[in-house]
């Protein structure tokens, strides 16, 4: 079931809401209970079969998670369950999401295996699987104190986070499923969910559909592309994947707090950045959480230990000499991010994305110590042109990197690069001699038409650029679990009043209005 569909706007969203607050006047257990057969109605929507394989995989997760817990004076033993446990959930997610992908590799290369079409991956795998994992390893660092069934149910299959994120910690969630006044009405709930779930709504059907076109045909063409058609082609794509996954965070955290739930943040104008550093702290940020405490974190500590071991230096003074930045800094950030590529998705040019980020990353860590020092980032004064240099920059390497996520192979992906550099040339001047003859506004019409592309990517880059965030918009009142960081200009801060109502049910009706056809989240086949 899709957010942007008649069936769940206009019957699942509203029956859900209301048998959940008629319950949690009751009982509150009963409003959970009743949130957790929702979601597993929503997520069975479009397979029903999974809904098993989700089931059991949440059943499997939570009684390993109560072995983990009951073994806590046995570290050995329970670093074995625990590893057991990790192993299953990744061994199921190799079998849908990678399998296919393996044998065709053998197979190539000349084995007698496969070929093999690929399975049908079940949605959200990687996210509710990632999810059970942190929630594991946290088990086995003993920092888990909510061991509630209901609560884990809910922590897991929760339907505004279920299917793409955001990523959720259990010391974040648990605990708000266990109290009692989550399930009461507040009017406040709907007001502010709902306005922030139909800004996502907006973002997803009227700019991420509307640039998706210009993207798909550049990409079903990437051998032909000059310079400024490839360039027109990752700058479409990139709108459309921003507009598609930031609107459906935003209406997660919309639907959430509707519930009397709050999330996380998970963007914050991440094509604003002006570093590749600072690009990873506001785009998909509960992913880059998850990598830093699961991923890069171990094996950050893993070599400080070995270096300590074998009587090598540590701290900010080794990290400055070329063999501490290699282990330290680069190591660990090759090994997470290359993960973080392959997680996405079984294609090469999955492991190529994120090999590339791991590159910037080391180079933007290797200019801030070795040429800029490693003072605080405020306290380094730059012009405003060296930051519009800086956000453009970041950009482009963004755009790069994009070009291997969105393609269906490193083929395609090198070929729009090229086209990137102009390999194939540029574009000539167009000839603007069919406007001869014609009047002022049928040529402009004329001329408009021509270059309709070359208009949608500039506002939407206005957008992204000049606008404030939904975070931004909604202000004190954001339903985000993060520092509000309201507009500068008040008329653009979201207050509950009739006008901004106004605007809310405005906005609404001209999604309804586009809502043609129904179109999947980009992110769903993770």
């Amino acid at each position: 079931m899709l957010f942007n569909s008649f069936l769940f706007l206009l019957i699942f969203l509203p029956i859900a809401l209301g048998v959940h607050y008629l319950l949690g006047a009751l009982q509150p257990r009963l409003a959970a209970l009743w949130l957790c057969v929702a979601s597993l109605l929503f997520y069975g929507w479009w397979n029903p079969q999974f809904v098993v394989l989700l089931s059991g995989s949440i059943l499997f997760n939570y009684l390993v998670s109560l072995a983990i817990l009951g073994l806590a004076k046995r570290p050995r033993l329970q670093m074995l369950v625990t590893g057991l446990g990790i192993a299953a959930d990744l061994l199921l997610l190799v079998h849908y999401k990678y399998f296919a992908a393996m044998v065709n590799f053998v197979h190539d290369l000349g084995f007698a295996v496969g070929p093999m079409d690929a399975l049908i991956l079940p949605l959200g795998i990687s996210f509710f699987t990632f999810t059970q994992i942190g929630y594991l390893l946290d088990c086995r660092a003993g920092v888990v104190n909510d061991r509630s069934p209901l609560s884990y149910v809910l922590f897991v299959t929760f339907f505004p986070h279920l299917i793409a994120g955001p990523i959720l910690h259990h010391k974040e969630m648990m605990p708000q499923f266990s109290k009692p006044e989550t399930y009461r009405f507040h009017a406040d709930n709907l007001s502010v969910g709902g306005m922030l779930f139909v800004i996502g709504l907006a973002k997803k059907v009227l700019l991420a559909d509307s640039i998706a076109p210009y993207a798909d045909a550049g990409f079903a063409s990437t051998g032909e592309l000059q310079f400024w058609g490839a360039w027109a082609t990752a700058t479409s794509y990139a709108l459309q994947l921003y507009f598609d996954f930031s609107g459906y965070s935003d209406m997660a955290l919309g639907l959430a707090r509707m519930f009397g739930i709050r999330f996380p943040l998970n963007f914050n104008s991440p094509y604003k950045a002006t570093s590749i550093i600072d690009f990873w702290a506001r785009w998909h940020i509960t992913l880059t959480r998850y990598i830093t405490a699961y991923l890069y974190y171990p094996v950050a500590m893993a070599v400080t230990r070995w270096r300590s071991r074998h009587g090598r230096p540590n701290g900010p003074g080794a990290v400055a000499t070329p063999g501490g930045f290699a282990s330290m800094i680069v190591l660990p950030t090759v090994f997470a991010m290359g993960l973080a590529g392959i997680w996405h998705g079984a294609g090469l040019q999955f492991l190529i994305f994120g090999l590339l980020h791991a590159a910037y990353l080391a180079i933007n860590h290797a200019w801030r110590i070795f040429r800029g020092g490693r003072g605080p980032a405020a306290k380094r004064s730059t012009s405003r042109l060296q930051q519009v240099g800086y956000l453009l920059l970041t950009f482009a390497a963004v755009l790069v990197a994009q070009a291997f996520f969105r393609a269906d192979g490193v083929a395609q992906a090198w070929q729009l690069v090229q086209g990137m550099a102009g390999v194939r040339g540029w574009e000539g001047m167009e000839n603007l001699g069919y406007l001869a003859g014609m009047g002022l506004a049928d040529g402009w019409r004329l001329l408009v038409g021509h270059h309709v592309q070359v208009l949608y990517v500039a506002v939407l880059l206005a957008i992204v650029w000049l606008a404030p965030n939904a975070h931004q918009i909604m202000g004190v009142y954001s339903p985000a679990l993060a520092k509000p960081d309201p507009a500068a200009r008040s008329w653009m801060r979201w207050q509950p009043n009739a006008a901004w109502l106004l605007v809310m049910l405005g906005m609404l009706l001209v999604c309804l209005l586009n809502l043609h056809k129904e179109s999947r989240f980009l992110y769903f086949q993770f």
